[in-house]
C-alpha cells in the first residue's frame, strides 16, 4: 500500500457547496458558508472567477508571520467539484497536501467541527470527486457536522432544505466556529489543529 503523504502548510481553503441562490442557505453549503465567513473576517475585497472557482485572496496568520491563502468556492455542482479544484491547484502549482477542503458531514452532530488528514470519503460525492480528480485522498478536510435528518426524511432532502429563522442563525454561528478552526489549521498546521 502506498505511503500516505504528509500534510503541508495550507495555501488553499476550498469550501464545498452548490452555486446559485437556491442553495445558499442549505446545510449542504456548509463549506461555502465557512469560506464566506473567512472572507469577511480577513477583509476580502472581491471575488474573481478563476479555474472554475470563485476565488478571494487573503492574508492569514501563519507560523512564518502571515501567508497569502486562497479561498475557493468551486462553481460546478458538489458532485463534480473536483474538476475546478484540480484546475486551481494546477494554476497555483499547489499540491493536494496544501489544500483544506471544508464540507458538510451528516455523521457528525450538528455544529461539531473537526479536522482530519486523508482517510475515507464517507459516501460524500464532493470528496469523492476531489479524490478522483486529484488522484489521492491525502488532503486535509474540515468536517462541519450537520447531524442526521429527523425521522424518515431522506438525507438529500435534509441537506438541501432551505434554512430559515433560528435554524439559519444557528447554522451561521456554526460556520463561524468552522472558520475559527480553519484559521487554527493555517496558523498551527493540520496535525496540531486536529489534535486540538
Amino acid at each position: 500500500m502506498a505511503q500516505q503523504a504528509r500534510p503541508k502548510d495550507i495555501r488553499i481553503i476550498c469550501g464545498l457547496g452548490n452555486p446559485g441562490a437556491d442553495y445558499a442557505a442549505t446545510r449542504h453549503n456548509a463549506g461555502f458558508a465557512t469560506v464566506d465567513a473567512l472572507a469577511e473576517r480577513h477583509g476580502a475585497r472581491y471575488w474573481k472567477s478563476e479555474a472554475g472557482c470563485m476565488v478571494a485572496r487573503v492574508r492569514m496568520r501563519a507560523p512564518e508571520g502571515t501567508r497569502e491563502v486562497i479561498l475557493a468556492k468551486p462553481q460546478d455542482f458538489m458532485n463534480t467539484s473536483g474538476g475546478p479544484l484540480s484546475k486551481l491547484l494546477r494554476q497555483e502549482k499547489a499540491t493536494p497536501q496544501e489544500v483544506l477542503v471544508i464540507h458538510d458531514e451528516v455523521d457528525r452532530p450538528a455544529g461539531a467541527v473537526d479536522v482530519k488528514f486523508g482517510g475515507g470519503l464517507n459516501a460524500h460525492n464532493g470528496l469523492r470527486s476531489i479524490a478522483n480528480k486529484l488522484g489521492t485522498r491525502d488532503f486535509a478536510r474540515l468536517r462541519f457536522g450537520i447531524g442526521r435528518p429527523p425521522g424518515k426524511m431522506q438525507v438529500a432532502d435534509y441537506v438541501l432544505r432551505t434554512l430559515k429563522g433560528s435554524y439559519l442563525q444557528e447554522f451561521e454561528l456554526e460556520a463561524q466556529d468552522a472558520a475559527s478552526l480553519a484559521e487554527r489549521v493555517v496558523e498551527r498546521g493540520v496535525q496540531a489543529a486536529a489534535n486540538g
